[in-house]
């Protein structure tokens, strides 16, 4: 099998939030929802990443943080006059740009497949009888092993 790029190299969240942020200021987990989007799932960062580079660049003075009393309290980051030059530049080729068209594609497509098959395992757990039930069990069981062995022929 073909080794997908972005696997192992972990994508620049740093980069990934400063272009965010040329476009417009955002929440925290507003920047992982667009990242999301834009990578049709392939990459959502966790809380866990995007916090800590949030405060980071916030204690470097490369963006500013505004408390919103109506937003519940949540922080609103933009770019400062010092961070431009940076966000400008990762803005340029932003990280979410390596995930290719096709990859992006492919895994909008994988992922509608998982949820209609989702949508078809709880019609049969919701209607369907006990021999069904454990019939579409095996299935699962069955499909689960074929997916691992498709990572071990790589």
């Amino acid at each position: 099998g073909h080794r997908g790029r972005g696997r192992g190299r972990r994508p620049n969240v740093r980069a990934a939030v400063l272009a965010l942020l040329t476009e417009r200021p955002m929440h925290g987990y507003e920047m992982i929802q667009e990242i999301d989007s834009r990578t049709g799932g392939a990459w959502r960062p966790s809380p866990g990443s995007i916090y800590p580079t949030l405060q980071l660049l916030e204690d470097e003075g490369v963006v500013a943080a505004a408390t919103e009393e109506a937003g519940g309290g949540r922080k609103r980051f933009t770019v400062t006059e010092a961070g431009r030059a940076e966000a400008d530049e990762a803005a340029q080729a932003p990280p979410w740009g390596e995930f290719a068209e096709d990859t992006v594609a492919s895994w909008h497509d994988i992922r509608d497949a998982g949820t209609q098959a989702m949508h078809a395992l709880r019609q049969v757990m919701m209607t369907g009888t006990d021999d069904q039930r454990e019939r579409a069990a095996q299935v699962l069981a069955e499909t689960r092993r074929k997916l691992y062995a498709i990572l071990a022929e790589g």
